[in-house]
């Protein structure tokens, strides 16, 4: 009833305005909060949904810290999650992890992408991480969580993808749309077929692991136009990528996954690529993705609601 009404608003707006004018929808908005809360306890009472976020380590351009503090504040506003943070897990262990009913990974081994050197958890909280999700346990792989694991084939089966170095590459744009491409699977239901992210990255050819079952939820594409000198900036030198050596590269001008699920044992997998800072958790897209994707992997169902900017409407 509600789209219907808001569908003849619509039309009657479109009839009334000149034709060269822009059509002004009035829509319910507040600007986002700058300033991040600090958690606090829930009541028990509530059986929320117990999250666990595991971070501590990360690359130097991703402020983990902030991006955990608002991934916390967005879960627990839903009503839906109770969320706790570790920074130190090297030697976290089955019995720790299985008070959580999903596990969030937002870590990432190594200071710089290129760093010989890793920080790893050490062997016997590895396969705690592993046991927990092949028992049941849900597990969602976030964002810089995919720069590491090239050299760990346990854990690229885990998560379903990792960035390789010398074959992977972040596309140029940090603003791009992204593409639902299955908008039946309980995350995506009611989304709209394109959401945008902004400040972001764009991991295209990522090594899949070929025993992961992947279903692709959301994907971008890496277009050889974003590597012009003048859009892509000083990170990407103009001979390096210059038309021939762009019609070489793999995977140009082509669709690439960013959001999937996958299995892994018993457990649920849900692994999001997007979500790079606090600015990227704005959009209404990535926080849709990102908090009925936590709920699917700790249940197997979603009951949390398509934020409004995120929904589904009619484009007739």
């Amino acid at each position: 009833m509600k789209r219907a009404v808001l569908g003849s608003a619509i039309a009657l707006a479109v009839s009334a305005a000149p034709a060269a004018s822009q059509v002004i929808v009035n829509i319910k908005y507040r600007p986002p909060e700058t300033v991040q809360r600090v958690g606090i306890p829930v009541d028990p009472a509530e059986k929320r949904l117990k999250v666990l976020i595991i971070s501590g380590q990360n690359s130097y351009e991703h402020d983990w810290t902030g991006v955990n503090n608002m991934l916390r504040t967005m879960m627990h506003d839903t009503g839906r999650f109770d969320v706790r943070v570790t920074e130190d897990f090297d030697n976290g262990d089955l019995a720790t992890l299985k008070n959580y009913d999903v596990v969030l990974l937002n870590y990432s081994s190594r200071w710089n992408y290129a760093d010989p050197q890793e920080h790893r958890w050490s062997k016997s909280a590895e396969q705690a991480l592993f046991d927990y999700v092949k028992q049941g346990g849900g597990l969602v792989a976030y964002h810089s969580s995919f720069t590491f694991g090239a050299n760990w084939p346990e854990y690229r089966r885990l998560v379903g993808a990792v960035m390789e170095p010398g074959s992977s590459r972040r596309s140029p744009p940090g603003a791009f749309p992204v593409h639902i491409v299955d908008r039946e699977h309980p995350i995506t239901a009611g989304m709209r077929e394109y959401v945008w992210t902004y400040n972001d990255d764009m991991y295209t050819n990522m090594k899949m692991d070929p025993d992961a079952k992947i279903h692709v939820l959301a994907t971008a594409r890496d277009a050889s136009a974003s590597y012009d000198p003048k859009i892509a900036g000083h990170k990407y030198p103009a001979a390096a990528y210059t038309p021939e050596k762009l019609k070489a590269m793999k995977g140009m001008d082509a669709d690439h996954p960013q959001v999937w699920t996958a299995d892994y044992g018993k457990g649920r997998v849900f692994s999001m690529t997007l979500g790079h800072d606090e600015v990227s958790l704005h959009f209404a897209g990535l926080q849709s993705l990102i908090l009925r994707g936590t709920e699917w992997a700790a249940t197997g169902q979603v009951t949390l609601p398509v934020p409004e900017e995120a929904k589904d409407y009619p484009t007739q």
